[in-house]
């Protein structure tokens, strides 16, 4: 088994000193370490991961470290997982090497199933409110109503729906849209979605 650590510090400015005294304390003799956001691509992060064997530790300071959010570390702790490793943090109750680590992990993985529910709620409930307003969702039409209705017409008079695509210079995929929404087959994006929201 082997310790493996990992520092990070939000910018050029500041040091790792404390993060590395910690992760020395541990045992840690191998440490990757970076300065820089958590939003950025953290090379220093992807290096410490691909070096998790079997039975290996990535040791931290703070949790906060390596993650950006719930779900990035949700993400992490699954790859963590994949390569037969463990995760320890030293300043908080994590450590997924042990029963009560494993738990926790369950419980994190339940928070961020509910933090999907919560968000994918609210998303919709904006929606269905903008569409009681009478916002509409997608791309803006292409052609104006008399447009449609003198392309629908030339289909019907024999033209093929490639040529009157052309003629109106929009793609075949806009010409079939039409002729599927006059047959009652509209393709409504987001409105199946919220239909069940909008009856109620």
């Amino acid at each position: 088994m082997a310790l493996i650590g990992y520092a990070r510090v939000s910018t050029k400015d500041q040091e790792t000193h404390l993060q590395l005294d910690a992760l020395g304390k541990a045992g840690v003799k191998l440490v990757y370490q970076e300065k820089g956001s958590s939003v950025g691509a953290r090379p220093e992060l992807q290096k410490a991961l691909a070096a998790l064997g079997s039975g290996d530790v990535l040791v931290v300071y703070k949790m906060d470290r390596i993650a950006r959010s719930l779900k990035d570390l949700l993400s992490i702790l699954d790859r963590i997982k994949a390569s037969g490793a463990a995760i320890r943090s030293l300043t908080e109750p994590l450590d997924t090497s042990s029963p009560l680590g494993m738990f926790m992990i369950q419980i994190l993985g339940a928070v961020g199933q509910l933090e999907r529910s919560i968000t994918r709620e609210r998303t919709v409930a904006g929606q269905v409110a903008a569409v009681k307003r009478g916002v509409v969702f997608g791309r803006p039409k292409l052609l104006s109503p008399e447009q449609e209705s003198s392309a629908l017409a030339a289909v019907d008079g024999g033209r093929s729906m490639s040529a009157v695509a052309r003629d109106y210079k929009v793609s075949l995929i806009v010409i079939r849209r039409l002729i599927a929404e006059r047959k009652g087959q509209k393709n409504t994006g987001l409105y199946p979605v919220l239909k069940q929201y909008l009856d109620e």
